[in-house]
């Protein structure tokens, strides 16, 4: 596609009244060294048995198996630690200064970097959670905490110290805590990760922007049928063909742009610049 259908596009959106939302899933952090941990790096064990993922970030592994659960998230984050956000995030960031109000961000990851690229709290929708941040696992009370001081990182096979398992427990009543994350065998709420909210943005949205998600998950598809419903415009980003991608070529005026997020993303911002001049 060349710049002039997508400044068409761009201008078509910023004419109008409604938000400008970015959707973004695992590619965008891929660009950044992120596997998705649903390939090999992603498998662990826990005694002689392999798990998947799938089976890891799971409340019923956490209820038998706490410790272990740490350490598989630990090492995880210790490769977002050591992830820094690539030119998709900052221009992001930039895209939000540009829009302000009529920006919003719906993220499937929890890997920071959005917010470290330097987009708002306030405008990002963390719907999967965030690996940074800790809440207690019997909910003796609902607020979401920093990981604790002297928690990092760790190698695949290293395990917890016994201040680390300390550290771990949480402060008012002694359970677990937990990372902030949605584990597969939970549902969306508002509480913790804004599901309403983020409908509700669907809802307002203009124009969407879809960038490296493959629709492996439910409320993401939701967000882009409310859109799709209120007859707003699609840009797919992503390197695959997907849900997504087919949505936004039924849509009025959309389109699926098959490249790097890194690449793409920069020079939408490069356009709203222009158009915003």
């Amino acid at each position: 596609m060349d710049d002039g259908r997508l400044g068409d596009i761009l201008a078509q959106a910023l004419n109008g009244e409604g938000t400008i939302t970015v959707l973004t899933g695992a590619g965008i952090s891929a660009e950044s060294g992120i596997p998705t941990f649903r390939g090999p790096e992603g498998y662990w064990t826990v005694g002689s048995k392999v798990y998947q993922p799938q089976q890891m970030a799971t409340w019923e592994m956490f209820n038998r198996y706490p410790e272990q659960v740490w350490q598989w998230y630990l090492y995880r984050l210790g490769v977002c630690q050591s992830a820094s956000p690539n030119p998709g995030h900052i221009a992001l960031a930039e895209m939000e200064k540009l829009l302000g109000q009529r920006f919003a961000l719906i993220t499937q990851n929890v890997d920071n970097l959005h917010l470290q690229a330097g987009n708002s709290e306030q405008r990002t929708f963390q719907i999967h959670g965030n690996i940074f941040f800790v809440r207690c696992s019997a909910e003796c009370r609902k607020e979401i905490l920093p990981i604790p001081k002297g928690i990092s990182g760790k190698k695949k096979d290293e395990t917890l110290k016994p201040e680390e398992k300390e550290l771990l427990l949480c402060p008012l009543c002694g359970h677990w805590l937990r990372p902030h994350v949605l584990w597969f065998d939970e549902t969306y709420n508002e509480h913790y990760y804004r599901a309403a909210s983020a409908l509700d943005t669907a809802r307002k949205t203009s124009l969407l922007l879809v960038v490296g998600t493959s629709g492996a998950t439910n409320l993401p598809l939701q967000v882009a049928a409310q859109v799709y419903a209120g007859s707003g415009m699609i840009i797919d980003i992503n390197l695959e063909p997907n849900p997504f991608s087919r949505l936004a070529e039924q849509t009025t005026i959309g389109c699926f742009l098959q490249k790097p997020a890194a690449k793409s993303l920069p020079r939408i911002k490069e356009i709203l610049e222009s158009l915003m001049a």
